[in-house]
């Protein structure tokens, strides 16, 4: 009976520590289950990733950086064609040319009045004006008939021959005639109002020299030489390339889910604008394969600019075609908008990868199409015209990243008109952008503004 009793105390004792004995164990089986779910989840999730990897963003460039790459890696236009002269306004000259002769071609009038010998008005005022016998009349077009004598004078018109003898113009405005006698009164020096020949352009002269940017200016120094053909470097051709399933061309019949190709239509202005000519492709699905097709069509150009794809994405694939294929300089951009920005070399060909978004394409055609393409065709780097104006309202940026903030002008305030990038309003409205740099999360209504105009 005592030890019968006694198990019974042992058990109830025991009840407790078998309670938590129980847990222990479960909470045990609880964890190993956990972890074998666990180190499954990671097998499946590797095998998942080995076979599609998940594409992110590498390490973000800044925009200077990014410029300063492909800077290294274009080459300028080395070819060169003839044109006319009318047609050289806005080339860049292949060519030194030098003046094959003075210009004036000879010693001619700045005025209209008379020639004279300025020994013979000096002293001359107007209490004491000089009288002087007017000989000859020589025309613009016509060669002098006799030499200036002592007391004579030849009238002249501005861009007559200065007869021998002469030296000096006096002006109408300081004279009178009185039947074939002109009083004279005020002196002139020798050589006063007189352009002497070749003080224009000197025989010999480089008056345009290879590499420079033929303006208004210097297509009138080539026509004063009559010049008629100038060498000037060819222009750039720009493949342009088009991505996207969801794309359909401009004026032909799109589906409910698809959208207009905006952006070869946008960049092609751009490159027209900056001396290039632009080259349409057509549009290119969402396709490793086709996209690398269109590519390699497209190294016969100066320059391959492709639109949509750039991100990182699943059917953003041109990423992967250019790292397969050629070199990636960069992948991503500290800008907003335009971040998914690649640039890379394929077959010795430079390719800028933009967005697909039309606002985003078109900022960044901007900040990198324009002066890569002006520096290929040679041409001068052409910074956009500024204007100063206060913000019409308060900005909250993006830290990190340099945001080109699209405004209009109204009233001396800068008004922003960005929305998103997909809204191509957002450059239509826009007079210009404004930028807010990296270390700036805010800009306050009021503060004042530096907008970069577009015109």
């Amino acid at each position: 009976m005592g030890v019968r009793f006694s198990v019974l105390q042992a058990a109830v004792r025991l009840k407790p520590l078998v309670g938590k004995f129980e847990t222990i164990v479960s909470s045990l089986q609880k964890r190993w289950l956990a972890g074998c779910f666990y180190f499954s989840s990671i097998k499946l999730i590797t095998r998942i990733l080995n076979k599609h990897p998940m594409k992110t963003f590498r390490l973000l460039v800044s925009l200077d950086e990014a410029l300063q790459l492909i800077y290294g890696r274009i080459n300028p236009v080395e070819k060169a064609e003839e044109v006319s002269l009318d047609d050289a306004v806005g080339r860049v000259s292949a060519e030194n040319v030098k003046a094959p002769f003075d210009v004036p071609c000879f010693n001619r009038s700045a005025m209209d009045g008379y020639c004279v010998r300025a020994e013979d008005v000096y002293g001359a005022s107007q209490f004491n004006p000089v009288r002087l016998r007017i000989v000859d009349t020589i025309g613009v077009d016509e060669e002098p008939k006799r030499p200036v004598g002592p007391g004579e004078c030849i009238q002249v018109a501005t861009g007559s021959i200065i007869p021998e003898g002469g030296d000096a113009v006096v002006m109408y405005e300081h004279t009178d005639r009185v039947g074939e006698e002109v009083l004279v009164y005020r002196p002139v020096y020798p050589g006063e109002n007189i352009s002497k020949k070749g003080s224009d352009i000197p025989y010999g002269k480089e008056v345009v020299k290879q590499g420079d940017y033929l303006n208004a200016s210097k297509i009138g120094v080539l026509a004063a030489l009559g010049v008629a053909r100038v060498r000037v470097y060819e222009k750039p051709r720009v493949l342009i390339v088009p991505t996207g399933s969801e794309l359909a061309e401009v004026g032909k019949g799109k589906t409910a889910f698809q959208i207009y190709d905006v952006n070869s239509h946008t960049l092609a202005a751009v490159v027209k604008e900056n001396g290039g000519i632009p080259v349409l492709h057509e549009i290119v699905p969402d396709d490793e394969d086709a996209i690398e097709k269109a590519l390699e069509k497209g190294v016969e150009n100066s320059l391959i600019v492709v639109t949509g794809g750039s991100s990182v994405g699943t059917r953003d694939v041109i990423y992967d075609v250019l790292r397969r294929r050629g070199e990636v300089l960069f992948h991503g951009v500290q800008v907003k908008p335009g971040k998914p920005t690649v640039g890379a070399v394929f077959e010795n060909r430079v390719v800028l990868a933009m967005p697909g978004h039309p606002t985003s394409c078109l900022s960044n055609a901007y900040l990198f199409l324009r002066p890569v393409l002006r520096r290929i065709a040679r041409l001068p780097d052409a910074g956009l015209k500024t204007v100063r104006a206060r913000l019409s309202r308060r900005v909250v940026s993006t830290l990190g990243r340099r945001f080109f903030l699209t405004v209009r002008l109204r009233k001396g305030e800068a008004e922003p008109v960005f929305k998103e990038s997909s809204a191509i309003t957002s450059m239509a409205e826009a007079d210009g952008y404004v930028v807010i740099p990296e270390n700036a999360d805010t800009v306050e209504k009021g503060d004042w503004v530096e907008v970069h105009l577009f015109d």
